[in-house]
């Protein structure tokens, strides 16, 4: 038996995809096998979610003034300023942005903040938002928050008015974090990840890729979040350089090695809804509807902090033309009982 062979069987099985497995698919993807590997990744999302999608939106509720220097951001105070500028979102428009999202066939419409930690008033906000929503829509759409870093006293907070789920993305790899951000750490978003789960929220958090990074760094990420973070969704965002950016020189990572990262992910972290989210338009292009067959079990819809997404149109159309059935909560089929 080959040793492809031997993975397949072993992730076909039920199995995570091992380190040194995941390396030797990626060198298999660069030496021209990349469609064996999407495939098998595709063969894996089928038997573990079959055709069911999951849909996301996010509204900016405070944008720009960022005291971090995360190099690829367009709301960075510090490392991109005056770049985007600084304005909050009436807790009315986050209360159409919800009703538009569910409209859409969202599961969850996600409130992201821009700065380090939150104030009085960006919470207070969010409260708000939460309790008319929630007062308006009843149960159709569910609710998750991205506010940087939290104390638990905040997050308590945020768990009493009914937001479910909290978004904070490790970004990448310990060992590379530090080439792109100097304002914080990874020590310090490990912590706000566990604080929000000890406050009861589930959690989504992944990365961005395309910033110099490595496999073996993508890999690291992926170990990280499947042993250590232990979410229950990893969204994956590729970088689409913006200009005046530290990062705006780079170029876009090439479809087929975007398309190999969610396999990976898929097969390595084989239970977990996987979302592509920021950069999927500009990144792929007409290659976007090809994320499903790579593993992704989710993306987002609508647009994103300051840039736009694809018209919503033509994603619920090409979910149609796929045949993929929206559904609000994945239901793992090897879990099942």
């Amino acid at each position: 038996m080959s040793k492809f062979e031997q993975i397949k069987e072993h992730v076909l099985g039920g199995n995570p995809l091992p380190r040194d497995d995941a390396l030797f698919l990626v060198e298999m993807s660069q030496q021209g096998g990349a469609e064996v590997v999407l495939q098998l990744a595709g063969e894996v999302r089928r038997a573990r979610f079959g055709n069911q999608v999951r849909l996301c939106s996010i509204v900016p509720g405070k944008l720009g003034a960022c005291p971090n220097d995360c190099k690829w951001c367009a709301q960075s105070g510090v490392s991109a300023p005056n770049l985007t500028e600084s304005k909050r979102t009436p807790v009315s428009e986050m209360l159409q942005a919800a009703e538009d999202a569910a409209e859409l066939g969202s599961a969850s419409i996600g409130i992201v903040n821009s700065g380090k930690t939150p104030a009085k008033r960006d919470i207070d906000d969010v409260i708000q938002a939460s309790g008319d929503i929630y007062s308006k829509m009843e149960s159709k759409i569910g609710i998750c928050a991205s506010l940087g870093e939290l104390s638990q006293q905040q997050a308590e907070m945020l768990t009493a008015a009914k937001i479910t789920r909290y978004h904070h993305n490790l970004e990448t790899s310990r060992s590379f974090f530090s080439t792109v951000v100097s304002s914080h750490t990874y020590e310090s978003k490990l912590k706000t990840l566990q604080v929000a789960k000890d406050a009861g929220f589930k959690i989504c958090s992944g990365g961005l890729f395309g910033m110099g990074e490595t496999w073996a760094d993508r890999i690291e990420l992926a170990e990280t979040l499947r042993d250590v973070v232990k979410p229950d969704i990893v969204p994956l965002n590729f970088l689409s350089p913006i200009p005046e950016t530290p990062l705006g020189e780079l170029e876009t990572l090439p479809k087929m090695e975007i398309l190999t990262i969610i396999a990976i992910y898929r097969l390595m972290l084989p239970d977990l809804d996987i979302k592509v989210a920021g950069g999927r338009e500009k990144t792929l292009g007409s290659m976007q509807n090809r994320i499903f067959a790579a593993g992704a079990t989710s993306c987002m819809i609508g647009n994103y902090l300051t840039t736009a997404g694809q018209r919503p149109a033509d994603d619920l159309k090409m979910l149609q033309e796929l045949g993929l059935k929206i559904v609000n909560n994945l239901i793992n089929l090897a879990q099942k009982p």
